[in-house]
């Protein structure tokens, strides 16, 4: 039996080989809850929707920044410990829109999460927010204007 973990889909995703049946097949196991991908969102962008792509990982669908859940060691007496790492590496034009999305430093950031569906918390940033980088908030970019679009008189 060969088997996989892809935590950052929030699944487990098991390959068995049956010997009386020859093909093998994917179960897919729910891994997280819906409800803390509802409660997650970008540090990058402040966009709180994310597509899973299987076997390559949960991205962010507005900028594309990688999240990967790990669950934690920690749990102190909450029914979920979560920490989700975030890496810019994938993050779509970084460079141009400035004004619509603030990089990670050294281009990660983690977040831990406590709590169960409809009470999660964040317990802490690491790196910590301070002078030099802080988190886009849940929809801090939703308001931005975006840039007009040049009229060309004929």
């Amino acid at each position: 039996m060969n088997a996989g973990r892809c935590f950052s889909s929030g699944h487990e995703e098991v390959a068995r080989y049956d010997r009386v049946s020859q093909p093998m097949t994917l179960e897919v196991l729910d891994r997280h809850s819906e409800a803390l991908f509802e409660f997650l969102w970008c540090p990058v962008c402040g966009q709180e929707v994310f597509t899973h792509i299987p076997f390559e990982g949960v991205f962010c669908k507005n900028c594309n920044t990688q999240v990967e859940l790990q669950e934690s060691r920690e749990t102190r007496g909450y029914e979920e410990a979560v920490l989700a790492c975030f890496d810019s590496t994938t993050t779509w034009n970084l460079h141009v829109d400035e004004k619509l999305r603030r990089d990670l430093p050294d281009g990660s950031a983690r977040v831990k999460i406590l709590g169960a569906p409809d009470a999660y918390e964040v317990d802490w940033w690491s790196p910590e927010p301070g002078e030099d980088w802080v988190p886009v908030e849940r929809g801090e970019f939703d308001d931005a204007e975006e840039p007009d679009e040049v009229s060309h008189l004929a």
